[in-house]
């Protein structure tokens, strides 16, 4: 139904924002304070993506309920709260089997969203280059494939009894996994063609040092990349602001490289987005220098560092050269963080009340002494310590061209630094 404006006496037309509910079924031995962190993240996703979270929900389980992730008990829960609130999606911080989807929808009568197609929603908004496109679109089809027979159980009736009496409802079942199938074939094609063209560009910058940034999503890669290459990389606190690889070349000091901009990664990604940023991600697997950068604000920035370097080991760039940049230290608050649990069922706040931090002085200390090579401190943001990473880079680029061509010395350009 329209709503009439007091204003203008018109219409508005807009979509309502869409509410969502959020659902976790963690391990029983999982603190609480570690199973807010992570439902944090998962708002943060849905608000990404244009959702408004209303409620979460929390049952520990030894393992999730085979038949609808959660228990029986909280089920009706969330069934009473849905119905209530009028929330226009459930969203589960897991992924679901296609059997647990359907069952789910059945049940609470909205949109179900498990934790992977809500990061390929979001992914689908900001992919902008043919190539992302592509990507995004195998990753969406290669998910709806194995939950086609939720679409046509309204003809579960009409299928005839007794073995290989296929009714008109197997038989479009059938049919939309042939369609499927085909176009996730035609986009495999397409994606080697795109491929193909980004190989061919590659091939160019041969001779020519290739850095690329990684890190956690949202940790402001963007912002160094624009920083230091003077691009116009689009950048703002959401996760995956950047889904398509932006190559810039930079130049230091006198020493030329090129600059990259990757994807940002994330706890729990899904394998299937993983493989279809083949192309995107061999920016990562062909760069002679990662740099891996860590936003220290976080609560649980170290947990990030072994995302990172898991999915680094994933897509095998875990050996290469690699520098720590740790990135807004102006919102770095050594004391305890006090985290909201309104709206949060289950949760013992008391028992899990989070630790002081250490100061920023200390960590600088603790990380300088673990690592080899010397590990830097900024803000990009507030332009904090840039000078000295720009060296930093100049220095470890340098290395790598006197490695390279041991007689040569590293073509000198005029520096817009």
């Amino acid at each position: 139904m329209l709503a009439k404006s007091e204003k203008n006496g018109t219409y508005e037309t807009s979509p309502e924002a869409e509410t969502a509910v959020l659902v976790a079924v963690p391990d029983k031995r999982q603190a609480d304070a570690r199973t807010q962190e992570y439902l944090d993240e998962l708002e943060f996703l849905a608000e990404t993506a244009g959702a408004t979270v209303t409620k979460r929900f929390v049952q520990r389980l030894d393992k999730p309920d085979i038949r609808t992730f959660v228990g029986e008990g909280k089920l009706a829960e969330i069934k009473a709260y849905v119905e209530h609130t009028k929330a226009s999606m459930v969203i589960f911080d897991d992924d679901l089997s296609p059997s647990q989807l359907r069952n789910l929808e059945a049940e609470l009568l909205v949109k179900i969203v498990d934790r992977s197609l809500l990061i390929i929603d979001i992914f689908a908004q900001r992919a902008k280059s043919a190539t992302a496109q592509t990507q995004v679109e195998l990753a969406q089809y290669q998910y709806l494939l194995p939950r086609l027979t939720g679409l046509w159980t309204h003809l579960d009736k009409q299928r005839g009894g007794g073995v290989a009496q296929r009714g008109p409802g197997e038989t479009e079942i059938e049919t939309d996994r042939r369609v499927v199938r085909d176009r996730i074939a035609f986009l495999k094609d397409r994606l080697k063609e795109l491929d193909k063209q980004t190989t061919t560009q590659r091939k160019s910058r041969t001779g020519i040092v290739r850095v690329a940034l990684v890190g956690y999503t949202n940790v402001g890669k963007s912002t160094i990349m624009n920083l230091l290459s003077r691009a116009d990389v689009f950048a703002e606190n959401k996760l995956f602001a950047t889904v398509d690889s932006t190559v810039r070349k930079v130049v230091l000091e006198t020493i030329p490289f090129l600059l990259s901009d990757t994807v940002g990664f994330i706890r729990k990604l899904p394998t299937r987005l993983i493989e279809s940023f083949k192309s995107t991600l061999d920016e990562i697997r062909e760069a002679d220098l990662l740099v891996h950068v860590v936003d220290i604000s976080h609560p649980t920035f170290e947990e990030q560092i072994e995302v990172v370097n898991a999915t680094l080991k994933d897509i095998e760039a875990a050996d290469k050269p690699m520098l720590l940049v740790f990135n807004k230290i102006d919102r770095y608050n050594h004391e305890p963080v006090a985290s909201s649990t309104e709206g949060f069922e289950e949760m013992n706040t008391d028992e899990d009340a989070p630790a002081a931090r250490p100061s920023l002085e200390q960590l600088k200390a603790t990380y300088m002494a673990k690592l080899h090579d010397p590990v830097i401190f900024i803000s990009a943001q507030e332009r904090e310590n840039i000078d000295e990473l720009r060296a930093l880079l100049v220095r470890h680029v340098s290395a790598i061209y006197q490695e390279r061509y041991p007689s040569v010395h590293p073509i000198q350009e005029e520096t817009e630094f």
